[in-house]
């Protein structure tokens, strides 16, 4: 059947759309990550298999490519995406230990060029098209790091806010680009989808959508979103000009902000997996894998506390308020002390610790290969 016949268009779109409702299911963060139920039965990894079936429908690729074999992990579906690429290429290619996709990425144009024409048999014209479509396809790095602003450590039920630069890069020194996709018949573009998860237990802790499309719109965002994040620190002018002129670079250098808050588990080392997956590439997804701190709660209050929104929430809490006044003279006196010694303190962030791809933290980050 045609690639682009009436029922093949019809199935695409029909597959896409299914696929963008378990994805984002109308809502924040979708179907696909929904909160865990008390059963504990998480949703990452059904929150990987649709996006990694949005790629396959985007490059017309089959599910069954991603089988491992052949001392390759990930199987031949990353290689299926470039044009003139079929299993028996994959196949010639292998002979010369060419076996992972990043493998053939890393070659140099000279030596690739090479193995495309004379031992996978592809013309100087074809192999020129695969290496066209090569220098499309992103790489991406995380840097992340958890924190409870303007405090010293995280404590369980603080809320904590996550800070993450997801950057791009592709050999053709562009940011916003469309993804080769010849037989997927509508326009599309790349979307990149950020998770914070806990892969032990399955548990989605947080999800955000990142485009690299609109510069101009990321820019607004961070340098907004730094802005009112120094502000609550009490940073002065200077300093708050200082970074958000570093957000705006870098965000013109291939980078995007993403911000997400979550409230801290109870007390412990937590081992945290960020994964940030493209629906329309196949192979450029990657992970970072770090340890969240958790401290056990000492500070007064209940800075954790999220309060039920609307105003009968309000005003409970200020009858609380007022009745507490009424019946403990000595609050202020209470707690004096402790506000003092805060002030001594100083009021700078520190942070848990940040993860960077293959780099150490203080919080004994890394990274999966």
């Amino acid at each position: 059947m045609p690639p682009h016949s009436s029922f093949a268009n019809s199935s695409a779109s029909t597959a896409a759309a299914l696929v963008c409702i378990c994805r984002c299911g109308g809502s924040h963060s979708g179907i696909a990550v929904l909160p865990r139920s008390p059963h504990g039965f998480g949703w990452l990894r059904p929150a990987i298999g649709v996006i990694e079936l949005s790629q396959n429908i985007v490059q017309a690729v089959p599910l069954s490519a991603r089988k491992a074999g052949g001392g390759n992990s990930e199987g031949i579906a990353p290689f299926l995406q470039l044009p003139h690429f079929t299993e028996a290429t994959v196949k010639k290619i292998a002979r010369k230990k060419i076996r992972a996709f990043q493998e053939l990425c890393d070659m140099s144009l000279e030596d690739r060029a090479a193995l495309l024409t004379q031992v996978a048999g592809l013309s100087e014209e074809e192999a020129r098209d695969v290496e066209l479509v090569l220098e499309m396809i992103p790489s991406i790095e995380v840097d992340i790091k958890c924190e409870t602003e303007g405090e010293e450590g995280i404590q369980e039920g603080d809320v904590v806010t996550m800070y993450a630069w997801v950057s791009l890069q592709r050999r053709n020194g562009l940011t916003a680009a469309l993804p080769h996709s010849p037989f997927f018949p509508f326009h599309k573009e790349e979307n990149f989808w950020l998770l914070l998860a806990d892969a032990a237990s399955n548990d989605v802790w947080l999800s955000q959508k990142v485009s690299f499309m609109d510069e101009a719109t990321a820019i607004t965002a961070a340098s907004k979103a730094i802005q009112e994040t120094q502000e609550a620190l009490g940073a002065s002018a200077k300093e708050i000009g200082i970074a958000v002129r570093e957000a705006v670079d870098k965000v013109k250098k291939g980078s995007r902000l993403v911000m997400g808050k979550f409230q801290a588990p109870g007390e412990g080392s937590h081992n945290l997996t960020s994964f940030c997956l493209c629906d329309a590439w196949i192979g450029c997804d990657t992970k970072t894998s770090f340890k969240l701190k958790v401290l056990k709660r000492s500070r007064a209050g209940t800075r954790g506390h999220v309060p039920e929104e609307g105003p009968a929430a309000e005003d409970g809490i200020e009858e609380e308020e007022e009745e507490e006044e009424e019946e403990y003279d000595d609050y202020e006196s209470e707690y004096s002390d402790d506000e003092e010694e805060d002030k001594n303190k100083g009021k700078g962030k520190v942070a848990n610790g940040a993860a960077h791809q293959g780099a150490n933290s203080d919080i004994d980050s890394g990274s999966d290969d």
